[in-house]
């Protein structure tokens, strides 16, 4: 049909396809969820799918065929505080009297072990100051409590056991007042527990900035970054990894500024992350995108409909390839060779479709291809780098202690608590990491803040 020649035609028609194209976006944010999008499970929309669809398994709960028990583990002698023995009197057949002490061919006693604590599991100490009168010339003199001891009613251990339920279990403070006063019947006001949070943050300050330069230093890297909120006002936590350490930062911005708090002004080796613009900073041929978020951009543009669909469906197929070709290689099946030699044709494939998305007629879609395809060397890192990955799950799984964090408490009421928040969460990652007892090391740093020695090294 020919356009129509009335100038009022012609501005009506141009006013429905403006119109036309509102709409498709308004129904594509409409359909925006976590499938698709950066949006958490917790804030889908009522009715949207669930974001890990899994088919139901065949198989029936609990421990399958041929799979190796979980047996109770006893503690080794040295934990045990007493044992009680239960000796036969008489024989079972004869009834004859039977010896208490074993003999060499009696079989080793059965075992089983029960662990409890005691009603009150506090050692309160009380130091008294003494006086005494001289018999001489009458004068009373006072002995007096040395200044380092008066300066903590809480002991090293019981301060590193309050900020372990703050900092590793996300227990508030007033839930760690109750704790106190319940289970150790100590009494304790908020205001002492945000001290003792003060002197464990000035104790950590060490090993944060140690866990800082391995990290920066490291040939590979993950990082991420979410909201924060100090005072009510927008903030960011940053947050980097490699496979055994992990470091965060809280910052006000989120742009370069913010990056370079926590990687350095110039960042070095291979950096994981999403297509935020700030990360633009280091050479796409140093990066690897995360094909998890790709994965829900394509979902979108399915969800999205329009005459740039298949570039989703594409996308989809391609994603679904990878990672298949990806775990063959993790569980030894395939050789890097042969991986590369997988990945070759996905390459093709996904710059095909990406082409001509941008060539297409919807414009969202040509936006997407564009940006992907500016970037798309950092999608095939992973293929030829070792200690490379496709996704920045890594990271994002360390990231989740403090989102749900910051879900609790709604961020923090001053930069000291920004500070104790940034090494506590530093801490107790890498502890994790590495398999270290998070408490203990807790404890050992506290004592040497308060003794003036070096803190305890996090990395070893």
């Amino acid at each position: 049909m020919p356009d129509p020649s009335c100038p009022g035609c012609q501005e009506l028609e141009r006013r429905v396809q403006e119109l036309e194209a509102q709409v498709r976006e308004l129904l594509a944010k409409l359909k925006t969820d976590a499938t698709n999008s950066g949006t958490p499970p917790s804030a889908n929309p009522l009715g949207a799918d669930k974001p890990v669809r899994k088919k139901k398994s065949e198989r029936q709960r609990g421990a399958q065929p041929d799979h190796p028990p979980h047996l109770k583990q006893l503690f080794p002698a040295a934990r045990v505080t007493r044992t009680k023995h239960f000796v036969p009197a008489e024989c079972s057949s004869c009834h004859a009297e039977l010896p208490r002490e074993a003999r060499p061919d009696d079989p080793e006693p059965k075992r089983f072990q029960t662990a409890d604590v005691p009603a009150i599991p506090l050692e309160v100490v009380e130091y008294q100051a003494h006086a005494r009168t001289c018999p001489c010339c009458g004068k009373v003199t006072e002995a007096t409590i040395p200044a380092d001891i008066r300066a903590h009613s809480v002991g090293p251990r019981l301060t590193a056991i309050f900020s372990y339920l703050t900092g590793a279990q996300g227990i508030s403070k007033r839930g760690v007042e109750e704790i106190a006063e319940t289970i150790f019947q100590v009494p304790i006001s908020l205001g002492t527990i945000a001290r003792l949070e003060q002197e464990v943050s000035a104790a950590l300050a060490p090993a944060h900035q140690e866990a800082l330069e391995a990290v920066r230093q490291a040939d590979v890297k993950f990082a991420d970054e979410t909201s924060w909120k100090l005072w009510g006002k927008l903030c960011w936590l940053w947050a980097a990894a490699t496979t055994n350490i992990a470091v965060f930062v809280i910052h006000a911005k989120r742009g370069a500024v913010g990056l370079a708090a926590l990687l350095g002004e110039e960042i070095e080796g291979i950096l994981h992350s999403d297509r935020w613009h700030v990360y633009l900073q280091v050479p796409a041929e140093r990066r690897q995108l995360c094909w998890a978020h790709l994965k829900r951009d394509f979902q979108k543009v399915v969800d999205g409909g329009g005459p740039s669909v298949f570039v989703g469906h594409r996308g989809l197929r391609i994603v679904k390839e990878l990672f298949a070709a990806w775990h063959a290689f993790q569980e030894g099946k395939v050789t890097r060779r042969k991986l590369q030699a997988l990945m070759e044709p996905l390459q093709r494939r996904l710059s095909k479709a990406l082409i001509e998305g941008g060539l297409g007629d919807d414009a969202r879609v040509a936006k997407f291809c564009e940006n992907i395809l500016t970037l798309e060397s950092a999608l095939w890192t992973f293929v030829t780098k070792k200690g490379v990955e496709p996704t920045n799950n890594h990271m994002e799984r360390l990231v989740r202690r403090a989102v749900l964090w910051r879900r609790r408490s709604f961020g923090c009421n001053s930069a000291v608590g920004c500070r104790f928040v940034e090494r506590i969460l530093t801490v107790v990652q890498t502890c994790r990491l590495h398999s270290k007892n998070v408490l203990e090391y807790l404890y050992k740093a506290i004592s040497s803040h308060r003794s003036g020695q070096s803190c305890p090294y996090l990395l070893t």
